[in-house]
């Protein structure tokens, strides 16, 4: 025999806590494999453009970028949102690329927008806005839009 049912007021009380505990699990995880990504992003970007790609820094960083992403969709699947339902690796991993697709517009639009519509040209404006506003905007687009259409919730 299961365990007796709770009422509601039990459910309210237990699962409050929880759900935002959850979330911050998830945060962190989510976070951290996007720091890893990065990293590999980047060891792969040099490595392509010193010795496949020389010379080709936009192949260099497509190929880089593409095997980023895809280390981090199986790296989220797998660890930071293990526990919810699985629709699929197709599915997912179609969406989660489109999702990070359009992160990668938001964070090319803070850029364009400081850089040509503010003509903020410097070095550090353009890392500013693409490296510390973009990421955080991209990374909250991210992490929304992957709980909501690519991991999905049990039944």
């Amino acid at each position: 025999m299961g365990p007796a049912p709770r009422s509601l007021a039990d459910v309210t009380r237990v699962d409050a806590a929880p759900r935002w505990q959850r979330l911050a699990v998830e945060f962190g995880k989510f976070g951290t494999v996007g720091a890893a990504n990065f990293a590999l992003d980047l060891l792969v970007f040099n490595l392509l453009l010193f010795t496949l790609f020389d010379h080709l820094p936009i192949e260099a960083k497509a190929a880089s970028s593409a095997i980023a992403a895809t280390s981090s969709y199986f790296m989220n699947r797998h660890w930071t949102w293990r526990h919810r339902a699985r629709s699929g690796t197709r599915r997912e991993l179609t969406i989660f690329l489109a999702m990070s697709a359009i992160a990668l517009g938001i964070t090319e639009a803070c850029l364009l927008i400081s850089h040509y519509g503010l003509d903020l040209t410097s070095r550090l404006a353009d890392n500013v806005s693409a490296n510390v506003i973009g990421l955080a905007l991209a990374t909250s687009w991210r992490f929304w839009s992957f709980r909501r259409w690519v991991f999905l919730q049990h039944g």
